[in-house]
């Protein structure tokens, strides 16, 4: 299943790229969506390179029956995004793998981050796929919502982080 998503952050791409490799950043991120527990690891700085990989205890409540009876209560999700250095327009590539651990579901993804007016714009373009004969569109399906909803909650305390004095 193809996966789109677009981000617009106040802010130019050195300041979004340096939000994005803030360890502070990601924590206050993985909180917020009500993971039971996390864990973060930021390598790299935002002058270069870096890779963020974060992996969260979710909780199963509020996922569809189908997918509950494969996963159970919580579920880890394993993040991993890395970014190349930015180009001379400030601009900059990179990839995501998102992992639901013990699962045979992933997003897999290219990430972009491009200037856009006074502004940043961070573009996520991916495949969910979930490896189950018959009924893995119906877990990709399931799926799809949770990843659209982390994309949201990802802009709102991004653009709350930027906007703080």
């Amino acid at each position: 299943m193809r996966v789109q998503a677009d981000i617009t952050y106040p802010a130019d791409a050195a300041t979004v790229a340096a939000m994005l490799a803030d360890p502070a950043f990601v924590e206050e991120y993985c909180a917020s969506t009500g993971a039971v527990s996390h864990s973060v690891d930021v390598t790299g700085d935002a002058a270069a390179g870096f890779t963020v990989t974060t992996v969260r205890t979710m909780p199963t409540d509020r996922f569809p029956d189908v997918a509950r009876k494969f996963v159970g209560a919580t579920i880890d999700v394993r993040q991993t995004d890395t970014w190349e250095p930015a180009a001379a327009d400030g601009a900059r590539r990179g990839a995501t793998t998102v992992e639901v651990v013990g699962t045979p579901l992933r997003l897999s993804g290219s990430l972009r981050l491009t200037p856009a007016g006074s502004g940043t714009e961070q573009t996520l373009d991916g495949d969910l796929k979930a490896s189950v004969p018959l009924i893995g569109g119906r877990l990709e399906q399931a799926a799809e919502p949770a990843v659209m909803a982390g994309v949201r909650q990802q802009e709102r305390v991004g653009g709350s982080w930027l906007t703080r004095p």
